[in-house]
């Protein structure tokens, strides 16, 4: 797999979310169905999404491919332990950090955060509000207006025509194995 339609796809190990959703597939059989279609591999590293450090360590020893160390990363420390493991990425919360900016996504909570980051970074617009689960009332059309620069496009994706062309990339977690044979 190399891109859908010029979008990166980032596929998404989850087996866990702190909403309740649990999915039918183990960490592995989620991992190999991310090897085969994505770009990079995310790997949750946060306990409520039942990630962690030694599943990052297990993703770096099983794939050649890029991986996004996907968590809150509240420090600078934890960026440089995800980095220090192999991650290529790290998706950082909220915060712009002092280390590795280069390898960083931020994820910003409100559009107005967003639109106050400079273009020459990485952001995520993440349709899901973190604390609930619930869907944000701003769009990833309207995070593309406030944003020129690389952006990802995270959440509520269950199918194709749901990918937004503007993004750079694509972060699919809960329906990646739904929309596996599509990507393939």
């Amino acid at each position: 797999m190399a891109m859908y339609k010029g979008v990166e796809v980032y596929g998404e190990v989850k087996t866990h979310s702190p909403f309740g959703w649990q999915s039918q597939y183990s960490w592995m059989e989620l991992f190999e169905i991310a090897e085969v279609v994505s770009d990079v591999i995310s790997i949750h590293t946060e306990a409520p999404w039942k990630g962690s450090f030694k599943l990052l360590e297990r993703a770096r020893s099983l794939t050649e491919k890029k991986i996004l160390a996907k968590g809150m990363f509240v420090s600078d420390k934890d960026i440089q332990r995800a980095v220090d493991i192999g991650a290529d990425y790290v998706l950082v919360v909220d915060r712009l950090p002092k280390i590795h900016l280069d390898k960083c996504l931020i994820e910003w909570s409100t559009i107005e955060d967003l639109g106050k980051m400079a273009t020459g970074q990485r952001a995520v617009w993440n349709s899901r509000i973190l604390e609930t689960g619930e869907r944000k009332v701003d769009t990833f059309d309207k995070a593309r207006q406030i944003f020129p620069g690389w952006l990802c496009q995270a959440s509520n994706i269950s199918n194709l025509d749901q990918i937004n062309l503007a993004a750079n990339a694509v972060l699919i977690g809960t329906n990646l194995p739904l929309l596996a044979n599509q990507l393939a």
